[in-house]
């Protein structure tokens, strides 16, 4: 008698070894058929598989993560017999899940093309409709590696050969189809109704440059047709919003082949960067830090001491002078200890909170730069407190309401929180690692956060929260954390006088809330889709005048404005005023300010809000408070598309 045991704790018992499937069927027909796969003793697999003995077991449907993962896998070698079907002399290498899809990668004598791609989607529906099953055997690694030579598949021949001789390798058939494949897969290609293909790339087999160059097909895979369609709507949005495409028409910054990685910021970009930075400069002055400036070159040496020169030295920018080697700082940590080791320190300092915007350089690979989002160049609002073990919850707690804060004024108040604890390979006793993951944990439960565990992610010096951002169409950006070092003041001699009269160390939090300055400000671009609230808009202010007849009043209610702070242009080109309100409102400005002859004559503006909102003709002091409210209230909704 077989025992299986269903999550809610019900048993159910059968006389034979049951399948996965058996067991679903015994509890309803509607599970049955919904059912991908199960999770037996926590181990996921298909529904053909045979539960030999007493076990816990989960049915796995399309409404769990694990069946999501179950169909975007089994969509991928959907796509991979789609085609062969189409296109025969095509070698088939390997096809994982990767966030909302996956890929699979090709050997064909040609290019895919957009022709060929809507022909393969066309197949792959063809074949789910057939709704054939999915069958797995298991073969000896020599004889798997023959059978696929025999097929002319050699890049599976060559994956095979490198697993050990003494191994037996799974394959899954579907249809004329079979796969190299640990599995587990969905029972049947009708299990697989919502997909898309999106995009053709290169790619190197093995990830390896020196190898044959091969075609990498993306597609997207979902449980119900409503998800997809609100994937794919929310690409359309993120296309819109693309940061590089708006900093081109709202004229904010480029990347230059003459420098790759790197941001030329124009005037009106940097002036969104001056009101970010100045705005953290106020936060880092209100709660307690002291902002300093740490230099870009640092000797080798110090790297050595605190591991980089070992662990990240090919992702480091270097040069010699004197026979001495220097690195361009990857980060500003080291930087914020030689500081803090200036004069002898005592109990009575801390917590002490150093905060920089610190200019980083980080040797990332061509093809991953991505606008101003992945950058080799980049400037963090980096912070380092230096505190007690015994301070390590207040400072945590009081970090987690500051970030909640900022997010807030930013317009993100959708954020998650993941605690990563302590990795296997670590330094720092149980002890210290119990009372600093219990500290991070209290610390988010103080702030009335719920937040998931990431078991093993922590750092080896220390365990860390991860703050991730959702915007405006749902995307999630990973921006803030705050991470728990005994390592780094241990390996750069950092001290304090603790009450006793004896020298300890101190534990070191590494802290960021926007993160790389360069990144937040492609968020925001994002989230906004360029048009920013009135506090971060590089313009926010345009007069324009009607007739030549009001070119001076113009002029000085733009002067009246500039007095106070506005930043503002004056738009007094001979067009029309209608052209000119258009082309004003395409550059997704807060405010514009029409004046003619009665404006003029009462000392009044005409004004228009973004999205074309008549506000009416006011006074230029009403104008000027109702701007200062908008100004003082900040966003924390994303301001409309433009009309």
């Amino acid at each position: 008698m077989i025992t299986i045991t269903l999550p809610d704790g019900s048993q159910r018992s059968f006389e034979q070894a049951p399948t996965v499937a058996d067991v679903a069927a015994s509890i309803g027909s509607g599970l049955a058929k919904a059912a991908l796969g199960g999770k037996v003793d926590g181990k996921l697999v298909d529904t053909s598989y045979l539960i030999e003995q007493d076990a816990p077991l989960a049915i796995i449907t399309a409404k769990d993560a694990d069946g999501l993962e179950l169909i975007r896998h089994s969509t991928a070698h959907l796509l991979a017999y789609a085609v062969k079907e189409l296109f025969p002399d095509a070698q088939v290498t390997i096809g994982p899940v990767i966030d909302n899809g996956f890929y699979y990668d090709f050997s064909y004598k040609r290019p895919f093309t957009p022709e060929d791609l809507a022909a393969i989607e066309k197949k792959m529906t063809e074949l789910s409709n057939k709704d054939e099953p999915v069958v797995r055997r298991v073969l000896p690694r020599d004889e798997a590696v023959a059978y696929f030579k025999g097929l002319g598949e050699n890049y599976k021949a060559e994956i095979i050969a490198s697993i050990p001789s003494n191994e037996d390798v799974s394959l899954y058939r579907e249809g004329a189809f079979e796969d190299l494949c640990r599995g587990p897969h969905v029972p049947s290609t009708g299990k697989l109704k919502h997909f898309k293909l999106m995009k053709v790339a290169g790619a190197y087999w093995r990830g390896d440059s020196k190898n044959e160059m091969l075609q990498r097909i993306y597609g997207t895979a979902w449980a119900s047709k409503d998800e997809l369609k609100q994937y794919l709507h929310m690409l359309e949005e993120a296309e819109k919003r693309d940061h590089r495409k708006l900093a081109r028409e709202l004229d904010l910054f480029h990347i230059d082949e003459h420098s790759p990685g790197t941001v030329f910021w124009h005037p009106k970009g940097w002036a969104i960067w001056q009101q970010v930075e100045q705005y953290m400069r106020n936060v880092y002055r209100d709660n307690g830090y002291q902002e300093v400036k740490g230099p870009q070159l640092l000797d080798k040496g110090l790297w050595e001491k605190t591991g980089h020169w070992d662990k990240y030295r090919e992702n480091m920018f270097t040069t010699e002078s004197e026979k001495r080697d220097y690195a361009l700082k990857p980060m500003n940590c080291p930087g914020h200890i030689l500081i803090y080791k200036q004069g002898v320190r005592s109990y009575r300092d801390l917590p002490l909170r150093y905060g920089e915007f610190g200019q980083c350089h980080r040797n990332e690979p061509s093809g991953g730069l991505h606008g101003i989002m992945r950058v080799r160049a980049f400037t963090q609002d980096d912070g380092h407190i230096f505190c007690t073990e015994d301070q390590i919850l207040s400072e945590c707690s009081a970090f987690t309401a500051l970030l909640q804060k900022v997010y807030a004024d930013f317009g993100f108040t959708n954020i998650i929180y993941k605690v990563s604890t302590r990795p296997e390979q670590r330094i720092g006793s149980d002890e210290v690692w119990d009372k600093a993951e219990h500290a991070l944990m209290e610390s988010l439960r103080a702030s009335g956060c719920d937040y998931v565990i990431s078991p093993g992610d922590g750092a080896f010096y220390g365990p860390k929260i991860e703050y991730t951002l959702k915007d405006a169409i749902g995307r999630e950006w990973q921006c803030g954390t705050i991470q728990v070092d005994f390592s780094m003041p241990e390996r750069l001699d950092a001290e304090y006088v603790g009450e006793d009269g004896n020298r300890h160390r101190p534990v070191m939090l590494h802290r960021a809330i926007v993160g790389s300055m360069e990144r937040f400000i492609g968020i925001l671009i994002e989230q906004y889709a360029g048009a920013l609230p009135a506090w971060l808009a590089p313009v926010q202010v345009a007069v324009l005048n009607i007739t030549d007849a009001q070119a001076e009043y113009a002029q000085n209610v733009a002067q009246t404005l500039r007095n106070q702070g506005v930043r503002v242009i004056t738009d007094l080109h001979n067009d029309k005023i209608t052209y000119k309100i258009r082309s004003h409102a395409t550059q997704k400005l807060p405010y514009i300010l029409v004046v003619g002859d009665k404006e003029k004559e009462n000392g009044n503006v005409a004004v228009r809000a973004r999205g074309n909102q008549d506000l009416g003709v006011m006074s230029v002091d009403s104008f000027a408070k109702l701007l200062q409210d908008d100004i003082a209230r900040k966003s924390a909704v994303p301001a409309p598309e433009q009309a």
